[in-house]
């Protein structure tokens, strides 16, 4: 196992506008949710990736295989969904950022970043490591700004390590300000990328090679993930220190942080030249936001449809770019942060019907064979997933039913409308139970370089027969 994986950290748009908020909300309360929040996903990550490994196929192909026609084409259509939701904070924040720094008109820094995205895709052509490169290239060049930004403030680090390990929940909504920042982290198209980046390397068939790449892709993992929760404590702090300590701000500008007016407020807080650097670190975020979610379409495209590669990686980044450009297009620079909230709703609506399956082939001893997670890790992972997948249904619930009863609407709309409503979520729960409760019955190819790992893989599948 000469190479590594490039492990891909949550979405950098849609947690920016979060740690902005709770920053200034709270402060550093909330930075244990997201020490919380990384290492739920670097588990969840890591059992994508050994099941890329062990099965020599990722989610996308795995769902296509196992489910009837037109539940798989349901996973396929919010698959495809949360993609597009995924990719729309990564264009909002990179046309912005082209509108602040060179002020180019909003629509056009749409088209820009769009273009950007085909082009960062054409690499592939050259190389599928080149592609990651930059997108790597573009990582780094987030963080670098971020920690630029924060030695310009006085952190006291005893309230930010208070912060980061004793959980609190403090304050008004504190709550659902916790949960929105989960809900950032968990993404789902970070499921099925993960589980296919691992196929492009070349792994031997053997049982002890793919032990020791699970191993590696999980170090690789944790390590391109401890380096995303560094720039997200960076973003909180930033906000934290800057809104509580300077008592000349007016409260507003505090309260009601976006994307945009964070540029303003640094500019006035630490200077021109600093607002810039936040600039370069929303460009970048926003660019490879875009790339990444882009370049998982394309494996859920070829996973669920069984096209060629060649088809799909002209297709695949078109059904992507084209409607995410029209949105941003058309809601422009004044609604971005309506547009960042709506993208956040529907991932968090869509994320069932990448994490239970995922979840479900894990832990199927007939798919996985001997590298079965320990019953630790497969109730852990259960659990939490239930626990997100549960908060997220209920604020969403929450949240509506509070739009429709103080709503301006007539009665006859409300009516209607909960009509239309109920019974869909009635669907959504019980296709979230049915994809949970459904036993999985393909059986992957199992590697078996060796006698004892065939010895294993039989041992296991008569203790399932039993």
């Amino acid at each position: 196992m000469a190479e590594f994986n490039h492990p891909i950290p949550p979405d950098g748009r849609l947690l920016l506008q979060t740690d902005l908020q709770a920053g200034y909300s709270h402060r550093y309360e909330l930075l244990w949710v997201l020490l919380f929040g990384f290492i739920f996903v670097l588990i969840i990550q890591s059992l994508a990736a050994k099941l890329g490994v062990i099965t020599g196929r990722h989610l996308a192909e795995l769902c296509m295989g196992e489910y009837p026609k037109y539940v798989r084409y349901g996973l396929w259509f919010f698959a495809e969904l949360g993609v597009i939701a995924a990719t729309i904070p990564g264009v909002l924040g990179t046309a912005l950022a082209y509108n602040i720094l060179l002020d180019i008109p909003f629509w056009a820094g749409v088209l820009i970043c769009g273009a950007t995205i085909i082009l960062l895709l054409g690499l592939q052509s050259y190389g599928v490591r080149k592609m990651e490169f930059m997108v790597v290239v573009f990582m780094l060049v987030m963080a670098s700004c971020f920690f630029i930004e924060l030695n310009q403030v006085n952190t006291p680090v005893n309230e930010l390590l208070e912060g980061l390990f004793i959980p609190r929940l403090r304050g008004h909504y504190a709550i659902s300000d916790a949960v929105a920042l989960i809900s950032a982290l968990v993404l789902p198209h970070n499921l099925f990328l993960h589980s296919s980046l691992v196929i492009s390397r070349n792994i031997p068939s053997s049982c002890e090679a793919v032990k020791d790449a699970s191993v590696f892709f999980l170090l690789d993992n944790a390590l391109a993930l401890f380096l995303a929760l560094l720039v997200n404590v960076a973003i909180v702090s930033l906000s934290a220190t800057i809104c509580v300590d300077n008592i000349s701000l007016d409260t507003d500008t505090c309260s009601s942080l976006t994307l945009k007016s964070a540029f303003v407020l640094f500019k006035n807080v630490l200077g021109r030249s600093q607002s810039v650097v936040y600039c370069l670190a929303l460009l970048a975020s926003g660019q490879s936001c875009a790339v990444i979610t882009t370049y998982s379409g394309q494996y859920i495209m070829q996973g669920f449809s069984g096209m060629r590669k060649l088809i799909i990686y002209l297709v695949a980044p078109c059904l992507t770019v084209v409607p995410t450009v029209i949105i941003c297009s058309i809601g422009g620079a004044l609604r971005v942060r309506q547009l960042i909230n709506i993208a956040a709703i529907i991932l968090s609506f869509v994320l069932p019907f990448a994490l239970v399956p995922l979840l479900k082939f894990s832990s199927c001893s007939s798919m996985v064979g001997p590298y079965k997670n320990s019953i630790s890790i497969t109730r852990t992972s259960w659990i939490l997933s239930m626990v997100i997948i549960g908060i997220n249904t209920y604020f969403f619930c929450n949240s509506f039913i509070s739009w429709l009863v103080y709503s301006d609407l007539p009665r006859f709309a409300k009516a209607i409308i909960s009509t239309l409503v109920f019974p869909f979520m009635a669907a959504y729960v019980a296709a979230v139970i049915y994809l949970a409760r459904k036993k999985v019955s393909i059986n992957a190819a199992l590697p078996s370089g060796s006698v004892s790992c065939g010895i294993e893989v039989e041992e296991v599948r008569i203790q399932d027969g039993q």
